[in-house]
């Protein structure tokens, strides 16, 4: 008799694991987690995948709200609502904290064409990018650093706020680039990408 209930007892146990195996991130800590953000978001947070954000010197406040988004389901992007599942608004404000702290991504390291970065800038200043993300592009508070971010991810994000598929907390982004034409975000992305 013992031993079928230990045989039911072991396979109850079974069933319970294989189950919570499917569920891995929700079980994960915060420090379990954060080196698949680093294989993402590159080791020193200066990504090297297509399309991927580098996340050196976001401010915190400004990480902090994308993750808080995330975990809500209020902005949906995979894998990050599921690496943010279960985390306390705690865990959100540590890993925050600690990519503000990671050194700022490099810029493109290849010799800018001279007419595109003057067409950007004047394109950052007429549009005031410079008001918001600062005149050096570093971001402040809530506002992100653009500043040597990934020209691919500057352009996919300009891109889906001017066809609205990138819910953000504030529709000023929208509103900046909904009268902008594609070349104008393309030679945006460009100049910010170079910037140190």
């Amino acid at each position: 008799m013992f031993s079928i209930e230990g045989n039911l007892l072991k396979a109850g146990m079974g069933a319970i694991l294989a189950v919570m195996a499917g569920f891995p991130v929700c079980a994960q800590s915060l420090q379990e987690r954060v080196p698949t953000c680093f294989e993402c978001h590159g080791e020193k947070g200066q990504s090297q995948l297509p399309e991927v954000p580098s996340l050196g010197a976001q401010p915190a406040l400004y990480t902090l709200v994308e993750l808080v988004m995330f975990r809500d389901k209020l902005r949906l992007t995979e894998p990050m609502n599921q690496q943010t599942v279960g985390l306390s608004d705690g865990d959100l404000r540590a890993l925050s904290d600690m990519i503000a702290k990671l050194p700022a991504p490099e810029p493109i390291s290849d010799t800018p064409d001279p007419a595109r970065m003057d067409r950007g800038r004047a394109l950052a200043q007429a549009n005031r990018c410079n008001f918001c993300h600062q005149s050096n592009y570093q971001g402040v508070e809530n506002v992100p650093r653009l500043a040597g971010q990934r020209e691919d991810y500057l352009l996919k994000s300009l891109r889906a706020y001017k066809d609205n598929t990138r819910r953000g907390y504030d529709a000023q982004m929208s509103e900046v680039v909904y009268a902008m034409k594609d070349d104008d975000l393309v030679d945006l992305a460009y100049f910010l990408a170079r910037l140190k």
